[in-house]
């Protein structure tokens, strides 16, 4: 958002709604872009954005509205009438509408529904039915098909006609009866085409589909690799019952990334942005997974109160713990990390682990031996009495990590759980138990302490 533009523009927005002129209100709103006018909004009341909903009429405000987020979009449409409610749905787009629609509590949908023409009540239906993260929540029904029977001219000029209510005609869908998806052409092709030519004859028969129940991770993958502006969405049946665009690859993109950083710092899931978030929320957000890392921790100081008498018959092992345990824990974050993003992108799979686990293996033990020199020197002046303790812990506890940061990950895909789970806390607090326990068993056999 563009601060600087917006301690302008909201002020000057402010004064053509206090001054109630209409046309001119109108006019600033169509010189912006849609995004901009809608980065204006939420520094307005809602008094001031019920007087933009009716001086730029319901079109416009639909097009901005579509650009809010989500929480700003409730409470607009909590202070509309059910009438400018149905308006504004009919003018939104089919997946920004049932979307919208989704997030309406149940009251407001049941005395919204019957003011909303027949067809698009339907489509909104047909659309709010599918399961969040899937292909078909966030598809739309609005893409453009056509018959293999037409010619390339006659082809053009249904896309001329259509144009205005589709979401993109760039692809056009080839479908037969029961709409089965047969094939798709591009604008291009049609335009080079032979005017006499069937678009069942110049389509393009290798279509990259997703069916509706697929995840929307799978779908935004599939945009990756194939370089794709639309995707078409299909039923069992094999009929297309939507699309979805490039546009909406992004926001799954953006909700996904943010989804899986959460849950590597761990925090819950949270619906709004941080900015709009209340104490509650942060705090319901946040307190699960340390309550649950407190008590994993637990099992550290135990294993430290187990080995008392190897730290009392050598009390300088107390300064070489923290690095210790925290290299181990580090090395498990990185390896954590590396791992849960290969899995995400689909650079590596299930049965790629035997092959990495080798891999691993021989990194870590590469790195933990640099480790071990650099420690030993610091122990060699510090405590030389416990450089081989120090050493052969660090080498250690740098593999146990890595090996826990690497496999976790694939534990939990395996357990069809989300492997993002394998959060860096998670991995460093299992680190700084191995750690304790691999650290002061060394020293017991090396110092000949008695169990």
């Amino acid at each position: 958002m563009n601060t600087n533009n917006n301690s302008i523009l909201v002020p000057t927005l402010r004064d053509l709604l206090a001054a109630e002129d209409g046309k001119a209100v109108r006019s600033f709103c169509e010189s912006k872009h849609p995004v901009a006018v809608a980065e204006l909004l939420p520094d307005l009341s809602m008094e001031e954005v019920l007087l933009v909903f009716r001086y730029v009429g319901t079109r416009l405000f639909a097009e901005i509205y579509s650009h809010l987020d989500d929480e700003i979009q409730v409470k607009i449409v909590r202070i509309l009438s059910y009438d400018q409610i149905a308006a504004l749905l009919a003018e939104m787009s089919p997946d920004d509408r049932a979307d919208l629609f989704k997030q309406m509590p149940e009251e407001l949908q049941a005395a919204v529904l019957p003011a909303i023409a027949h067809a698009e009540r339907e489509d909104i239906r047909r659309l709010s039915a599918y399961a969040e993260g899937t292909a078909g929540a966030v598809m739309t029904s609005d893409y453009a098909a056509l018959s293999p029977e037409l010619t390339a001219s006659e082809a053009l000029e249904y896309l001329r006609e259509a144009a205005p209510r589709k979401e993109t005609i760039y692809y056009a869908y080839v479908v037969e009866k029961e709409h089965r998806l047969l094939g798709f052409v591009s604008l291009k092709d049609l335009i080079v085409a032979r005017r006499d030519a069937r678009v069942g004859d110049i389509m393009h028969r290798d279509v990259i589909f997703a069916r509706v129940e697929d995840d929307q991770e799978e779908v935004a993958r599939k945009f990756r690799k194939y370089d794709l502006l639309a995707l078409p969405v299909i039923n069992g049946g094999d009929a297309l019952v939507g699309i979805v665009t490039v546009d909406d690859v992004l926001d799954i993109a953006e909700e996904e990334v943010t989804h899986d950083f959460h849950k590597m710092a761990p925090v819950g899931l949270m619906k709004v942005n941080l900015n709009d978030a209340g104490l509650g929320v942060l705090f319901r957000a946040r307190v699960p997974w340390l309550l649950v890392l407190v008590f994993m921790n637990i099992f550290s100081g135990a294993g430290i109160a187990y080995f008392e008498d190897t730290l009392t018959a050598m009390i300088s092992l107390a300064f070489f713990l923290p690095l210790l345990i925290d290299s181990g824990g580090n090395a498990g974050s990185q390896s954590a990390t590396l791992m849960v993003r290969a899995l995400a992108t689909g650079d590596v799979r299930m049965r790629d682990w035997l092959h990495l686990l080798g891999k691993e293996v021989a990194v870590s033990l590469t790195l933990g031996v640099s480790m071990a020199v650099a420690v030993g020197l610091i122990a060699t002046l510090r405590a030389p009495d416990i450089v081989v303790v120090v050493a052969l812990t660090m080498v250690c506890t740098v593999v146990f990590g890595s090996l826990v940061g690497m496999c976790l990950p694939f534990v939990l895909t395996k357990l069809r759980m989300d492997p993002a789970t394998a959060s860096a806390p998670l991995i460093t607090s299992l680190a700084d138990i191995g750690g304790v326990l691999i650290y002061f068993t060394i020293a017991t056999w090396w110092l000949g302490v008695a169990a």
